[in-house]
């Protein structure tokens, strides 16, 4: 199964793992065969925990709270937010920039894909967050239009 050099003591063993069923294994040490008992008391998960952030919803009753705007809300001068979490790759437009509902504003990578960013409002691009490179989460301001 798998083969091991150890040094205990200054005194050279090769080790040999013949079978190991639960805590059982049929070691041979320097050509002469063992049954040992394995003790699992000690014995520490390698599974890493994983802390995340509190997720927020991004469908927030109120409107100052808001993570993304409503379809039926006027469309204008605002900001423009995150729609999902990921990496900005390219960004299209600059500060002083007149911007259409439907412009390409940026792409990001969200979850392995790329993803296009349009302009859902009209106006002249005020002030932009990102560069890409940047980490966004859900709900960050991205580009401010005026």
């Amino acid at each position: 199964m798998k083969n091991f050099k150890l040094t205990i003591n200054n005194n050279n063993y090769e080790v040999s793992v013949l079978s190991y069923e639960s805590n059982k294994a049929k070691v041979e040490v320097n050509g002469k065969a063992y049954e040992v008992m394995i003790d699992h008391s000690g014995e520490v998960s390698k599974t890493p925990t994983l802390v995340r952030q509190q997720s927020q919803p991004s469908t927030d009753t109120s409107k100052a709270n808001a993570l993304t705007s409503s379809p039926t809300e006027k469309k204008g001068a605002g900001v423009i937010k995150a729609p999902l979490p990921g990496t900005i790759i390219k960004v299209f437009v600059k500060v002083g920039d007149e911007v259409k509902v439907g412009t390409n504003l940026l792409t990001w990578e969200a979850m392995k894909m790329e993803n296009n960013l349009t302009s859902d409002r009209e106006g002249k691009v005020k002030v932009l967050k990102v560069k890409p490179g940047d980490n966004i989460l859900e709900g960050d301001v991205l580009i401010e239009i005026e």
